[in-house]
């Protein structure tokens, strides 16, 4: 029975990730020799190419694609599995903003298996437009920013993943689409709300923005009374809610990056292992 390496998995996960093996040496501190050398024997050990070049764009293959699944799993139980053996207590203080869509779906679950593992750090959440969290004042005031990327780019800093931008509505809503499209947004410049006007105003459709909030509880709470329709990244649509297809009354809204920062150039053992934690659960 063939082993899977775990340092060569996190190699191989790093570079999906990131796109480029230079930045994937830069972020696990390696050669690109050495990298190099971990992903042809990662695909001597599983048969199959792992990634493909067009141009100077590096993709997955199909098995890649396959593995990096399979990948993802394995590095998050092995680090879940490190963290409770052997190391000392780690302690500290984590300043975070992220976007108030992620606080209700996705970041709940990340911080519970986080705050088990290391029950001594502790973190401190903010919640605002990404606009405003990459903005001084609020900028300076944290260690880790999740933010969203209006056009996603795999090779800059701090990339974690692409999303799909979804049209979200009540179950019940569904059956009654007006053709003036009733609008529920957070206030500009939240990047969805730019998307969903410039998509509808590309493609000749009516709209009007009938309630303005910038908490996705209330957001939730507007949907679920039929005042109208949302737009969110899919992997934060909260349970509950209907994502509706791209139609020709709703058309594709296209894509936006999720990126991790560190604006301060901070270094802690803490700041690295969360942000790493957080890394590897969103981009599943």
């Amino acid at each position: 029975m063939k082993n899977l390496s775990v340092d060569f998995l996190r190699s191989f996960v790093t570079i999906a990730q990131t796109g480029s093996y230079t930045l994937c040496a830069e972020r696990l501190k390696r050669t690109q020799p050495a990298i190099s050398l971990q992903i042809k024997k990662l695909e001597q050990i599983v048969g199959e190419k792992l990634f493909s070049r067009e141009g100077n764009r590096l993709t997955l293959t199909l098995a890649g694609s396959k593995l990096l699944e399979f990948g993802m799993k394995i590095l998050t139980l092995n680090d879940q599995a490190m963290a409770e053996f052997g190391k000392p207590q780690v302690s500290g203080n984590i300043r975070m903003g992220i976007p108030s869509e992620f606080s209700t779906t996705l970041m709940p679950k990340i911080i519970r298996k986080f705050t088990q593992s290391y029950p001594e750090v502790s973190l401190e959440v903010h919640c605002a437009l990404t606009k405003n969290l990459l903005a001084e004042p609020l900028k300076s005031q944290f260690d880790l920013i999740l933010s969203l990327q209006e056009t996603p780019d795999a090779q800059q800093t701090g990339h974690i993943v692409t999303d799909q931008l979804v049209w979200v509505s009540s179950q019940r809503f569904v059956t009654t689409l007006p053709t003036k499209l009733p609008l529920i947004a957070a206030p500009a410049p939240c990047l969805y709300r730019k998307r969903a006007i410039q998509v509808l105003e590309k493609h000749h459709r009516q709209w009007q923005i009938v309630y303005t909030i910038g908490d996705l509880n209330g957001i939730q709470t507007a949907i679920n009374e039929e005042l109208g329709i949302t737009v969110l990244a899919r992997s934060t649509v909260p349970p509950g809610l209907h994502i509706l297809p791209p139609s020709p009354q709703l058309p594709d809204l296209g894509q936006i990056g999720v990126c991790l920062e560190n604006p301060q150039k901070v270094r802690s053992e803490a700041i690295e292992l969360l942000a790493r934690a957080m890394t590897t659960q969103l981009a599943i």
